[in-house]
């Protein structure tokens, strides 16, 4: 029997049947009707999104980091492109020979690249920041799955004459450490975003529009003086390696204004090559290290007495036979000197006589003092690591403590402490705040400290101090009139003081009307010199004689005539 003539076939379905697949057929084209209308009407962006991370990215626009420049416009750190080579590492499929390629323009070991393309990452770095020759030299490989992007590398050109003040960025053009680091804030531009399409292998192929410009980093004018910062250092180094010393320090101060024209310091680093660097080198010692400033301290000392009418400028004291006891400890002198006035105290550096005028006052008094000078704090430059020195309180003061404070042991500064302290004297007896920036205008007059009367009277006793008969005449410079004081401490080690030295020197000139101030120290100078007349006062005498001319001051004594030596004319014979 033909399947066409089957019984079954007779027989009718129900009529039931058959409505309820056409409404359940109607039912599910109403429902799909109802979702594309709901997703290409009502949620239309969520469809767009999809559909445009397909093709469509955006992108961020780098900003460019805010140079850094001295007081007269030379750039002292500026950024400059560079590429960074990233890949995908699902479609990095390199063959040996391609990533030994990789490897060798990249400077990387072939295992560290295979490494990071085996990791499961939509996005990898292979190198940072390379130089522009070399990102085209891997871009001419065409390798599957290895991009590049533009980014930017902080470059210094004075290198290490100013690490230590400028400090560097890190990979990402932030600061991390110096002036790049305090004011990161205002060097880094805000990035911009731009809307591109691209293919599969990440290659942009049009540009669909701008959504935000970056906005650039502000430039940052410094008070530093790249000529002065340079004579600063370069004779620092010279000091350092003539006198085999382990570090040192040379600050310059404008007295006009409290700017900071130079800070170097030794060891240093190149902040554009940066491999093998060590945590001895980064640091700021002018601003982080903290030392007993010795001798430099016995003008202040003077000053008190004169400005308390304890003391006057001639005042006798008796410094024989050189020493001093006091309890169970004894002072001594370098030298016996006899019958001394105030003045010749400090220039011949008496530790017995400014012991004896230190006596007379309360230590509070003492303390007083020194913490107006900003002694014990932190000067608030904004520098990273800025420490502020120990000075105790006047209540723990034994009298032996109070008579070595006066010629400046038991308290310790920072250079930059000490050299602030000396604008009281090359100014009229005030204090400005330092700045680590150019101003725009001098500041007002500072925090009054001493009388005008008695800070010309300590210029005086200065002056004494660099000539015959005191402890610096190398700081002397021809044409000007100079002004300072030597300083020599025994380093302090396990509590003990040990036979290792600070050397020091702060001064300022001319004299008659102070322009600079510059402040000297030597750690551990171990050639045979230590005294701070015969290490550190040439340094300052070279540094502030290069200083002064820089800035075109006219000088405020004659120069000495400088008798020059002729050949003698040769003997002509008479003729007969």
């Amino acid at each position: 029997m033909k399947f066409t003539n089957s019984p079954l076939l007779s027989q009718l379905l129900p009529a039931w049947r058959a409505r309820f697949v056409a409404a359940l057929i109607l039912l599910a084209f109403g429902t799909l009707a109802v979702r594309s209308v709901y997703l290409q009407v009502v949620r239309n962006d969520f469809l767009q999104q999809k559909g445009e991370s397909r093709y469509s990215r955006v992108i961020e626009l780098s900003a460019t980091r805010g140079r850094i420049v001295d007081r007269s416009g030379d750039v002292l750190a500026v950024s400059t492109p560079v590429k960074s080579v990233w890949a995908i590492p699902e479609d990095a499929r390199l063959s040996p020979a391609q990533v030994r390629e990789l490897a060798a323009l990249t400077e990387m070991d072939v295992r560290e690249i295979n490494r990071r393309l085996a990791e499961e990452k939509e996005f990898v770095f292979i190198k940072r920041q390379i130089p522009p020759d070399t990102a085209e030299k891997i871009a001419a490989l065409n390798l599957p799955g290895i991009h590049q992007q533009r980014e930017y590398r902080r470059y210094y050109p004075a290198g290490e004459v100013t690490a230590h003040v400028l400090g560097f960025t890190g990979v990402e053009d932030k600061g991390q450490e110096g002036l790049e680091l305090t004011f990161d804030g205002q060097l880094t531009g805000k990035p911009g975003s731009r809307r591109v399409i691209k293919d599969r292998l990440g290659r942009i192929v049009e540009d669909v529009e701008s959504i935000k410009s970056p906005q650039e980093g502000r430039d940052i004018t410094l008070a530093l003086d790249a000529k002065i910062q340079y004579l600063a250092f370069s004779n620092l180094k010279q000091a350092l390696l003539e006198h085999k010393a382990k570090a040192g320090g040379v600050v310059v101060l404008d007295a006009k204004t409290g700017e900071v024209l130079a800070l170097a310091n030794l060891p240093a680093y190149n902040p554009n090559n940066r491999h093998k660097l060590t945590g001895a080198q980064l640091r700021n010692r002018a601003l982080t290290d903290v030392f007993e400033p010795g001798s430099t301290l016995k003008p202040f000392t003077a000053a008190l007495a004169l400005e308390k009418g304890r003391f006057r400028f001639d005042t006798l004291i008796q410094t024989a036979p050189g020493r001093l006891t006091i309890g169970n400890a004894t002072i001594h002198d370098a030298h016996m000197h006899g019958l001394l006035t105030v003045a010749q105290v400090v220039q011949k550096s008496s530790n017995v006589g400014m012991a004896k005028i230190a006596s007379v006052f309360a230590p509070e008094e003492m303390w007083q003092m020194f913490d107006a000078l900003g002694f014990g704090q932190p000067l608030r430059l904004g520098f990273p690591g800025e420490v502020g020195g120990r000075l105790r309180p006047y209540k723990t003061w034994r009298p032996i403590e109070q008579a070595t404070m006066a010629y400046g042991h038991g308290i310790s500064v920072t250079l930059m402490q000490l050299a602030h302290a000396y604008l009281a004297f090359a100014r009229d007896g005030d204090l400005i705040p330092l700045s680590l920036t150019r101003l725009e205008s001098p500041p007002l007059a500072g925090k009054s400290i001493f009388s005008a009367q008695t800070a010309r009277e300590i210029r005086a006793m200065l002056e004494m101090a660099v000539q015959p008969g005191g402890t610096a005449p190398q700081a002397r410079i021809p044409g000007y009139r100079v002004a300072g004081k030597t300083g020599t401490a025994h380093k302090l080690e396990g509590g003990v003081y040990a036979e290792r030295y600070v050397a020091a020197f702060v001064g300022f000139a001319p004299a008659s009307d102070p322009r600079l101030v510059v402040a000297v120290m030597i750690d551990e100078p171990s050639a045979g010199k230590y005294y701070g007349g015969e290490v550190a006062a040439p340094v300052f005498a070279r540094v502030m004689a290069g200083s002064l001319r820089t800035l075109g001051v006219a000088p405020d004594i004659p120069l000495a005539p400088v008798q020059v030596a002729r050949e003698p004319a040769p003997l002509v014979p008479e003729k007969l």
